[in-house]
């Protein structure tokens, strides 16, 4: 490794297999992360060809893109959401794949489970048929979203054929004030670098605002890595780190454990590393920060008024008036004090307990503005015990809050969670696009968790720190 290497090269050039005719690189894929929406036409792919899963042991199935919060019975009420568990069940039997079921206590969304069982370790690379997987770099691993085909290619091959992007390094530094979280932070720099500003690149987030981050909202930030169009995202490997994934049921124990962490620690960008391109933001000027659009690059913070059209490139400004219909926002407008029908507390951006914690905080002694539907969705099954455990699930009770069982709900309603209509939604989720959360009319606004139980208790889109 040369001392002019960054984390990313690092780990890339070790995984390196070899270079294909095409000029991709092979790269061996550590860690295979799969679940039930992306995987079945994969395992049938495999029949087709009659082949087998390479390394099983490096495969891990979890459940949670389809599976009811609500009720979990068997079977479930939709019929292709039944097909989808049947099928991940006998295929994970047949091919000899770890399978995290409803009946076991580690399953979870798949960027949430991974890391809460010390299976993301730094250096890995890590592959899984879903766009948020870059979750995951917030361990110093580097970690790509893969197709349904792609999906196949790494059960067979345990590879995959990638063209190697560059890099930028994006600094925070200087201190985020009360009521700022790691959700604003990703939402500032999308919305300054924009959503197709990370094309071709992984970006590393670096600076002592991410030096002094949990590494719950270090995986906060890289998971929307891909709404910033970046191919991955990740944070170097610190002590905070080491200390995370410490006595994990996958982690290395005793005297491995202590040698793993030398090597983690080793895998960091050095201070004479070289990037592509670097850009510097200071802490202090990120707010919290709401999307008023249909991406998550159209956001402002919330003492801001949506930007004039005309302040946009000019091949910018028919999306920006389109996303202004649709929304029924204006130019100029303030989104403080807009009424919400819904509020929504998970997602594998913050549906960790940490996010509960805060979002508890706001809510202890309040109660959901009448005419609003709130709930909250654990991201795992001890997500889901630890809370509890804590008492927070009777807070958000006592609030009016539906208390779920684990699973995405209403990030992406592929499930019974769904806006009905034009039904506006302050969602802790990633994305923001018509349609995302189920009605293709109903809108959906994008803070932190903290600022959705702002706005279930008043009813309308409000600044956190005004109730903190």
């Amino acid at each position: 490794m040369s001392d002019s290497d960054n984390l990313f090269d690092k780990v890339w050039n070790q995984h390196a297999v070899g270079t294909l005719p095409s000029g991709q690189t092979q790269l061996f894929i550590g860690l295979h992360l799969i679940h039930e929406v992306t995987s079945p036409q994969a395992f049938d792919m495999l029949r087709e060809r009659g082949l087998n899963v390479m390394y099983p042991e490096r495969t891990i199935a979890t459940v949670d893109h389809i599976v009811p919060t609500e009720s979990q019975l068997r079977p479930f009420g939709d019929v292709l959401a039944e097909e989808m568990m049947s099928a991940i069940e006998k295929n994970c039997r047949e091919f000899g794949v770890t399978l995290l079921d409803l009946q076991d206590s580690r399953q979870g969304i798949v960027h949430i489970v991974g890391p809460e069982q010390g299976l993301t370790q730094p250096g890995m690379t890590i592959a899984c048929g879903d766009s948020h997987t870059s979750t995951h770099g917030a361990f110093g691993a580097i970690a790509f979203g893969i197709g349904t085909s792609q999906v196949a290619y790494v059960l067979a091959t345990q590879t995959l054929a990638m063209n190697k992007p560059k890099v930028r390094r994006i600094e925070v530094n200087g201190r985020l004030a009360s009521g700022v979280y790691a959700k604003d932070v990703i939402l500032h720099i999308i919305r300054r670098l924009g959503v197709k500003g990370g094309i071709g690149y992984a970006y590393e987030y670096a600076g002592d605002a991410f030096d002094r981050m949990s590494m719950e909202e270090r995986m906060t930030v890289c998971n929307m890595s891909i709404e910033g169009g970046a191919r991955c995202g990740y944070v170097n490997p610190d002590q905070t780190t080491v200390d995370y994934i410490r006595g994990r049921p996958f982690a290395p124990q005793g005297a491995a454990f202590d040698e793993a962490s030398r090597w983690w620690l080793s895998l960091a960008s050095g201070p004479g590393a070289r990037y592509d391109d670097v850009v510097r933001y200071d802490a202090a000027d990120i707010d919290p920060t709401v999307t008023w659009g249909i991406n998550p690059g159209q956001s402002v913070g919330i003492g801001e008024a949506i930007p004039a059209v005309a302040s946009y490139a000019a091949e910018e400004q028919r999306g920006v008036q389109e996303a202004l219909d649709f929304m029924e926002l204006k130019e100029g407008q303030s989104l403080q004090g807009l009424k919400i029908d819904v509020a929504f507390i998970g997602s594998c951006t913050n549906g960790r307990i940490s996010d509960l914690r805060e979002a508890a905080r706001i809510v202890q002694g309040k109660h959901v503005k009448p005419g609003v539907k709130a709930l909250v969705v654990p991201g795992s099954q001890l997500v889901r015990k630890a809370a509890e455990e804590e008492g927070l699930h009777a807070v958000f009770q006592a609030a009016g809050f539906e208390w779920r069982g684990a699973g995405c709900s209403m990030c992406l309603a592929m499930n019974p969670d769904k806006l009905q209509g034009r039904e506006i939604c302050a969602s802790s989720s990633n994305r923001n696009f018509k349609g995302r959360q189920g009605s293709p009319l109903g809108r959906t606004l994008l803070m932190s968790p903290a600022m959705v139980a702002a706005a279930a208790v008043t009813g309308s889109v409000t600044d956190v720190r005004q109730l903190s």
